[in-house]
């Protein structure tokens, strides 16, 4: 039986990297390949190199302007990738050969797009007092979170609440769903 192998990108700290390490070790269908970051000074790769995950840092020229990326990946065997606080736009060569599945703190379509990740999006979500959020995980196109919806989770946001604590509801539902519902989509296109 093929292994499917993902590559999960991250920009950050790295807290749903790790979840995905700790939930798929030693999955016999589904491997994490390699952690890629587009920061050196990201903790996502100090993460992955305590779980033994090979790691790769690369730049905007070499993720932009060249194949590289999606070469190495190829030689890796790698089929999905994930994206797991990674803020860049993916660009066509990666969109064009990979399954990719992203995870967004927010109920899309609001507060999606370019600049909505993090605390932007709890802080707009208290601001315009929504009485909910939660989490959209969807796959990758070529335009901030605009491809297809796989699921999503809501959460309770009370007038009281500050952004902060959006935020750690929404992260609840982010170690709560996202490993299981990857494991989903991948056993359901393999």
């Amino acid at each position: 039986m093929e292994q499917n192998r993902i590559a999960v990108f991250a920009s950050g700290s790295g807290t749903n990297a790790e979840n995905l390490f700790k939930y798929f070790l030693g999955n016999e269908k589904i491997k994490i390949d390699s952690l890629w970051a587009n920061k050196s000074d990201a903790y996502a790769l100090v993460r992955a190199k305590n779980y033994g995950v090979e790691s790769f840092v690369f730049d905007r020229n070499q993720f932009y302007n060249t194949n590289e990326i999606v070469e190495t990946l190829r030689n890796r065997k790698v089929n999905v990738i994930v994206l797991a606080g990674f803020l860049w736009l993916i660009p066509d060569n990666l969109v064009e050969n990979f399954t990719i599945i992203n995870i967004h703190p927010a109920l899309l379509p609001k507060y999606g797009g370019k600049g909505m990740y993090g605390m932007n999006v709890h802080k707009a979500v208290v601001e315009n007092k929504e009485t909910h959020s939660g989490i959209t995980i969807h796959y990758v196109n070529e335009n901030y979170d605009e491809g297809k919806i796989i699921f999503q989770a809501k959460c309770e946001v009370l007038p009281g609440d500050t952004p902060e604590q959006v935020a750690e509801k929404v992260h609840e539902l982010e170690y709560k769903h996202f490993p299981s519902v990857i494991e989903n989509s991948i056993s359901n296109n393999s």
